[in-house]
């Protein structure tokens, strides 16, 4: 960024709740169904259907809501918001407006200075006030296809119309682009773990949207601001904020300023451009929604959500740094998701070796999955056969390698460590009789190999190594024969 400049941005994140059926009626909640095929007359919008609250939205909404620092609104009121796209049979969108479902929150997020290619450093952790999260239908979806002024055709699906959301709303809080993008992955985990929402940006479960606007270093006054709509990645959202800060401050260098706008990023181009002007909440001639009463909660309900809502990922990442004694990076990758977490847990508890179990699996493992498409939550491999395979290393029954070996066949078969190592007849060979024996048989094969290492080639201990492993066909225990072999070759 420009010296003398700052950049002031506000988030907005539009999560889908993780419900079986729509927000006021009765049709599924399912992405990608044939188009059309999710619909009634209350999605529809059709004269005379009537809204009908879905509770199961109310308590995935407390739990976003709670577990983002909220504080949850004794009595919230749906509202209706006027606006008329193709998307939106109505005519408006059932959403809230001056008392939403919840406000008034504090987050602590950790985030990081990035190097040009985006590699993170120098991790702190900063506040962010959270100013509502309310609760609404979502649209339609238009559908597009052909070639402008030639075959260009549109199309309106309505099976997401009336799906659940909860609209996350900042405060003008982050002042660089990589702190937005630091903030919206802390709210998709968060949303993840406590099953709120798939929070999946692909299947457009989760969508963000960024007011941005720059002043100078010092100056209190806000300027006009773009808001960015349809990033349909934090990735593409970092670099469409990071475009919009250089564009503006170029804009007011130059004199033209900046307008109220809403601006798309296209990606082709690595550019933002103007969709439309900005409205304001006047232009959306909000009132309160006829046809639905207030939403009221009690403190009974909003306690019975908060003793359902699981350790979360910070405070889990800090006891496994303390607990376990792992490096942070490697804690950061372990409470990335839940199901990785937990099979961590289970992993370190059942091998009684924290630290192997963190290695194994975000080493070995992790790229057995990679490779498969697997994850933690549908590992072949459980976590008490990882914790056994742990064992048998730590007991010396098998190396190193061995167990690598081990543990790919673990994975392409499903077996336990003990019937693979069973079957192919690994256990390692720690009797000391036997190892010195195997010693024995190679000096004797080897006598002009032992006179030079007696008379000072004492590199020569890596090829007796090598012998005696080839001999026991790698299952004699490397650090015996080790000893072993500086014993004899004395």
């Amino acid at each position: 960024m420009k010296e003398g400049w700052e950049a002031v941005i506000g988030m907005e994140i539009h999560a889908q709740l993780k419900t079986e059926t729509k927000i006021f009626c009765g049709c599924a909640a399912n992405f990608g169904d044939e188009p059309n095929a999710n619909t009634c007359p209350v999605c529809l919008g059709l004269p005379g259907a009537l809204p009908v609250l879905n509770e199961k939205v109310v308590e995935l909404g407390a739990k976003a809501a709670l577990s983002l620092g909220l504080n949850i609104n004794e009595t919230s009121i749906f509202s209706r918001k006027n606006y008329f796209y193709p998307d939106l049979p109505k005519g408006y969108q059932i959403s809230q407006f001056d008392k939403p479902f919840s406000s008034n929150g504090t987050l602590e997020v950790l985030t990081a200075e990035r190097d040009e290619s985006g590699h993170a450093k120098d991790w702190k952790p900063i506040k962010i006030h959270i100013e509502r999260m309310h609760l609404e239908e979502d649209a339609g979806k238009n559908v597009h296809e052909g070639l402008p002024d030639v075959d260009k055709y549109s199309y309106i699906d309505l099976n997401r119309a009336g799906t659940p959301l909860g609209e996350i709303v900042t405060g003008p809080d982050f002042r660089t682009s990589w702190q937005a993008y630091d903030y919206v992955n802390h709210v998709r985990r968060v949303l993840q773990w406590v099953g709120a929402s798939d929070a999946d940006m692909e299947k457009g479960n989760l969508r963000c949207e960024a007011n941005v606007s720059v002043r100078k270093v010092g100056e209190e006054k806000f300027r006009n601001k773009v808001e960015l709509k349809n990033l349909n990645s934090v990735r593409f959202m970092q670099k469409a904020i990071e475009y919009e800060i250089e564009r503006q401050i170029e804009a007011h260098e130059s004199g033209e300023g900046v307008n109220q706008e809403t601006r798309l990023w296209d990606e082709k181009n690595n550019k933002t451009k103007v969709m439309r002007s900005k409205e304001d909440a006047h232009d959306y001639r909000y009132f309160p929604e006829p046809d639905l009463q207030p939403l009221k909660v009690s403190t009974e309900f909003i306690e019975k959500i908060k003793s359902e809502i699981p350790e979360l990922p910070d405070a889990m990442l800090a006891r496994f740094q303390r607990d376990y004694d792992l490096t942070f990076a490697d804690a950061s990758q372990l409470v990335g998701d839940i199901s990785l977490a937990a099979f961590y847990e289970a992993t370190a508890a059942a091998s009684k070796n924290a630290r192997a179990s963190a290695n194994w699996i975000l080493s070995e493992l992790q790229r057995e999955w990679n490779a498969a498409g697997n994850s933690a939550a549908d590992s072949p491999v459980s976590a008490e056969n990882l914790a056994e395979l742990i064992r048998f290393l730590d007991e010396e029954k098998i190396n190193g390698k061995q167990a690598k070996e081990v543990l790919i066949e673990m994975f392409a078969s499903g077996k336990s460590a003990a019937d693979v190592v069973k079957e192919q007849g690994l256990e390692q060979i720690s009797d000391s009789g036997a190892i010195e024996k195997i010693v024995e048989d190679v000096m004797a094969a080897n006598e002009g190999q032992v006179a030079a290492y007696r008379g000072g080639n004492e590199k020569l201990l890596g090829f007796f190594v090598g012998q005696v492993m080839k001999a026991s066909k790698g299952q004699a225990n490397p650090k015996m024969v080790n000893e072993v072999l500086l014993e004899k070759l004395k």
